[in-house]
């Protein structure tokens, strides 16, 4: 990436349109957390390629870090539908495409945030589709953890891994 465009990551896009209400910090006694309804992310695996990782845009929350296209749960909106939603809107995962193999919860009472595993079971190119990625990368999943990951991605993937397995 050349300076211009980092230098431009590091800038928030003006926002515009309405704002979602979920759409807001939410803060307890173990920190602050995006998204005041919970949040829930995708993690595609695809077993020919890994899984979808993305790089976090510098401005955003743990910027420049990898992690699962995600973000906050719009009200009344489960985690599975959320996670796929937001997978859509950030990386254009296809929902017809996949299939959710399992959901991972970390509840800490007053926020929570779901991982919706899913199996690709038509490949798909990810098209980085609003400001919040820098690069979408499928991974293989011996190098995910040479990537310098979101903290909370980070203390999840070892479990995931697992499951995966």
């Amino acid at each position: 990436m050349d300076h211009a465009s980092v230098a431009a990551s590091s800038i928030p896009p003006v926002r515009t349109g309405p704002r979602n209400p979920g759409d807001a910090w939410v803060e307890g006694d173990r920190g602050r957390f995006w998204g005041r309804f919970g949040a829930a992310g995708v993690l595609a695996w695809d077993p020919a390629r890994g899984v979808l990782l993305q790089h976090r845009a510098v401005w955003s929350h743990n910027g420049g870090t990898w992690g699962l296209p995600g973000g906050a749960l719009h009200e009344g909106e489960d985690a599975v539908s959320g996670a796929l939603r937001e997978a859509h809107e950030e990386a254009a995962v296809p929902a017809g495409h996949v299939d959710v193999l399992f959901t991972s919860v970390l509840d800490l009472g007053y926020w929570s945030y779901t991982t919706v595993v899913v199996k690709v079971r038509e490949p798909f190119e990810p098209v980085i589709s609003d400001p919040e990625s820098i690069e979408l990368l499928w991974v293989p999943l011996p190098e995910v953890a040479d990537k310098d990951l979101h903290p909370g991605f980070g203390a999840a993937w070892p479990g995931l891994r697992e499951q995966l397995a």
